[in-house]
């Protein structure tokens, strides 16, 4: 099993910014991959930005230039460095992380429980 723990998010202005960060902890060994993902009311969970263990990243295109996805591997823990926050980043953010298997293409998911960002005048 894996846990992850989530913190950082909570009220901004606009044009503000915020830190999100998550630990994995437990049988971390297979884990390969982490993300994050967020799910505004109504909407489908999307992904924000996750990273492979050989380097690969991937950006939601409402993101880029704005948000940055970074880890520490000795502390198994991966940030989300959100900058020029919008009404429309407003969301539950959900750290992710994965055994991800490319031949054949397998994935397994661990996801925490969420961290809400609301972003409001």
């Amino acid at each position: 099993q894996v846990q992850l723990v989530e913190s950082g998010g909570g009220l901004v202005q606009p044009g503000g910014s915020l830190r999100l960060s998550c630990t994995a902890s437990g049988n971390i060994d297979s884990i390969n991959a982490m993300g994050w993902y967020r799910q505004a009311p109504g909407n489908q969970r999307e992904l924000v930005a996750e990273i492979t263990s050989g380097g690969s990243t991937n950006y939601a295109d409402s993101v880029k230039g704005r948000f940055t996805f970074s880890r520490d591997s000795a502390k198994n823990t991966v940030y989300l460095q959100m900058n020029s926050l919008k009404p429309e980043d407003t969301a539950v953010y959900y750290c992710n992380a994965a055994r991800l298997l490319l031949d054949p293409y397998y994935r397994e998911d661990y996801w925490g429980k969420g961290t809400l960002v609301t972003v409001s005048s």
